[in-house]
């Protein structure tokens, strides 16, 4: 198995160095395959999947946020040096996510029946279809959820080339299927759907093979290892997890039902464009929240705040930083950059990306802040509040929409929405971790504010005096990476910040250096 550096800095360098490089492959992989299906299957059969098979890609966040729940008692437990608390923890988490898994299929069910009966607004002779697909992806989301144990492992071992591998792999396959789509004589829609299905049981199935082999605490014995106590402490712990993200994943696929209801299937075209773009983007945030949340959750385990507050204010800073890197010029230049990426460009595509990028840029400022409170474990009361918020988005939507409103104002509330999240998540970091709000808002949000309007105005400069087209594409991002890397490395960072990253830089090129000659 692959030997993890000792030290805490570098294993966060290497794992992070490990996924930007497999981030890298598969964003590239994952444009070329959206290009092929969507000019294979048509705006309107895409926007059918985007509705329908959205059920999966919600499911996915889902179990990223379960898994990341489970993974905070494993590397908890490994903070405090507990072998046996985690062959329990991996008992009880097994068993939860399968009564999870049983309870979530039932609702996906009697909930298709409503979407296929009044809700979704689909064309009639599309209807057999796009019920299939659903069917599909039902099946594919009940074993997703019953692998999230596994996942809680690799992140707990910080095991990142492993699950870069499975990330690679996976990209391949959905590129091998857009191909069958493009030459396939049957329904694109139906085959799209099953072989995408299929991809996730087969990697799920790969997963779990590969954990049983190689970690010890991997042993399926309930009867064993089973704890009550823990058990009530894990359920409680996932259950308000849970509860905040069925509510974010509900809402973001209501935006789609909603926009559907008042405005088709075509505006879901855009919709989902504007979804993969900006996923992708988020990749960059969130490669460094995968390999930060296992190092915050062991500080809290010994006991260190200090040391778990200091990471979670970094780790949202830098998170911020990656995604703006990528967003300021792609933001400056959205018409051209989807017209080289897309034949036809959806109507409203560009300011739902645009709309989007600022509210993800907004959520990096407090995203790693949420995972100081969930290292302390004390999450019911701010789950509370941040469901309530969300619970509020879709209805405030609904009726903009009822008094004419464009479609892109469902996206105006969403970034209003992050704001007074950012305020809520300081306020109970400051209450459950004694995070002073002083030192986010001088070490994180001025830090990250300023340099933005600097790097903005830099990239936008060329605007002025250039024609829209691929040269002035290239200044743009010139202009744009410059500013950046100059105002964030004086201003941005300070100075023990710098040191890290120099330290952590080292490393990553060491490494690749000891690989090339090996």
């Amino acid at each position: 198995m692959f030997k993890q550096p000792t030290s805490a800095s570098q294993r966060v360098a290497l794992n992070t160095g490990i996924l930007y490089a497999k981030m890298g492959i598969t964003m590239f992989i994952s444009l070329f395959t959206t290009r092929l299906v969507i000019n294979s299957l048509g705006a309107s059969d895409f926007g059918i999947f985007d509705i329908v098979g959205g059920v999966i890609s919600m499911l996915g966040f889902l179990n990223v946020a379960m898994a990341s729940a489970t993974q905070r008692f494993m590397s908890y437990a490994e903070g405090e040096g507990d072998k046996e608390k985690q062959k329990s923890i991996f008992n009880v988490s097994v068993v939860l996510h399968f009564f999870i898994a049983l309870l979530i299929g039932l609702i996906l069910l009697v909930a298709g029946y409503f979407f296929f009966n009044g809700v979704l607004n689909i064309p009639p002779e599309r209807i057999f279809a796009a019920k299939i697909v659903y069917l599909f992806m039902v099946v594919s989301t009940l074993f997703t959820i019953m692998t999230v144990p596994y996942e809680a492992v690799l992140n707990a071992h910080e095991n990142m080339l492993y699950y870069a591998i499975i990330g690679i792999i996976e990209s391949v396959l959905k590129l091998t299927v857009a191909i069958i789509v493009v030459f396939t004589m049957s329904d694109k829609l139906i085959v799209y759907g099953a072989l995408m299905a299929c991809i996730s049981f087969l990697v799920m199935l790969i997963m779990r093979i590969y954990c049983h082999k190689n970690y010890a605490e991997c042993v399926f014995k309930p009867r064993k290892f089973f704890h009550k106590e823990l058990m009530k402490e894990m359920t409680g712990f996932a259950g308000w997890n849970f509860t905040v993200t069925s509510v974010s994943l509900l809402t973001n696929y209501g935006q789609g039902i909603v926009l559907n209801m008042f405005f088709g299937p075509i505006i879901n075209a855009a919709q989902g464009l504007a979804n993969q773009i900006c996923g992708q983007l988020g990749v960059f945030a969130n490669t460094m929240l995968k390999a930060l949340n296992p190092v915050i959750a062991k500080n809290e385990g010994r006991g260190s705040r200090s040391s778990m507050l200091s990471a979670s204010m970094t780790g949202s800073k830098i998170a911020f930083f990656m995604l703006m890197f990528f967003f300021v010029p792609v933001y400056v230049e959205m018409p051209y950059v989807l017209k080289i990426w897309l034949k036809n460009v959806p109507e409203y595509t560009v300011i739902f990306c645009k709309l989007l990028f600022i509210r993800f840029l907004i959520e990096q400022l407090y995203i790693t802040i949420e995972s100081s409170i969930a290292a302390v474990g004390k999450i019911r009361n701010f789950s509370i509040w941040q469901s309530l918020l969300t619970l509020f988005i879709l209805p405030v939507g609904y009726l903009f929409y009822k008094y004419g409103f464009p479609p892109y104002a469902l996206h105006l509330i969403f970034i209003v929405a992050a704001i007074i999240s950012l305020f809520i998540t300081v306020f109970f970091a400051h209450k459950v971790c004694e995070m002073s709000v002083t030192e986010y808002f001088t070490r994180v949000l001025l830090r990250c504010i300023i340099p933005l309007i600097v790097t903005a105005i830099a990239a936008s400069l060329p605007l002025l005096f250039m024609e829209s087209g691929f040269a002035r594409l290239c200044v743009v991002v010139l202009f744009s990476s410059v500013a950046f890397l100059g105002i964030v490395w004086v201003y941005g960072l300070n100075r023990m910040e710098r040191e890290q990253i120099s330290q952590m830089l080292v490393i990553v090129i060491s490494k690749i250096k000891v690989i090339r000659k090996s």
